[in-house]
């Protein structure tokens, strides 16, 4: 789920499915909107928050999508405010819940990869780093371990998640550019 204008329709399924208001966004009725909110009907979901993936723009394509899924596997069990409602189809066969929101997916250099890194460092906020080193790894203990290997400084970043409030994740990514 990248998008570019991070909206969408309320009860669409992107924003989890649900009925009400979504936690950390804001919605405008939409003009002329009566009675029930139906998908064509529904006013436009902004979130307050953003979640944002950015990748070294130097990353062959299947490394660019492996590294994108793993970096934002940890997003829903540390913020898990980000993960929407189950999902059913018209024959009630349900699905998992995904996120509530949609991911932006960047490109940059490696010198902005490392800034946006310190950047998010000190903000604080929440964020899932891949390193160069991952790619030679087959699982996570020793994706685990060759991170713990380095210190942040010598981290070879090749991705890199981040969370939080619209602002101050636009200020983190500063640089990096809509992926192609």
């Amino acid at each position: 789920m990248s998008s570019e204008n991070e909206t969408s329709p309320v009860g669409d399924g992107a924003s989890g499915g649900t009925n009400g208001p979504v936690p950390g966004t804001t919605s405008v009725p939409a003009p002329g909107a009566v009675g029930g909110a139906g998908l064509a009907e529904a006013a436009p979901v902004r979130f307050d928050t953003k979640i944002t993936v950015v990748l070294r723009d130097d990353l062959e394509p299947w490394q660019r999508l492996n590294v994108s899924a793993f970096l934002v596997s940890g997003l829903g069990t540390t913020v898990p405010e980000v993960i929407g409602e189950p999902y059913e189809d018209a024959d009630e066969v349900s699905y998992l819940p995904m996120f509530r929101q949609p991911v932006l997916v960047l490109e940059a250099s490696k010198e902005t990869l490392t800034a946006a890194h310190a950047r998010a460092l000190s903000r604080a906020l929440p964020r899932a780093v891949f390193t160069s080193d991952l790619f030679a790894t087959g699982n996570d203990r020793d994706n685990r371990a060759a991170v713990r290997a380095l210190p942040t400084a010598e981290l070879d970043l090749v991705g890199l998640a981040v969370y939080g409030p619209r602002n101050a994740v636009d200020k983190v990514v500063k640089g990096a550019r809509m992926h192609p």
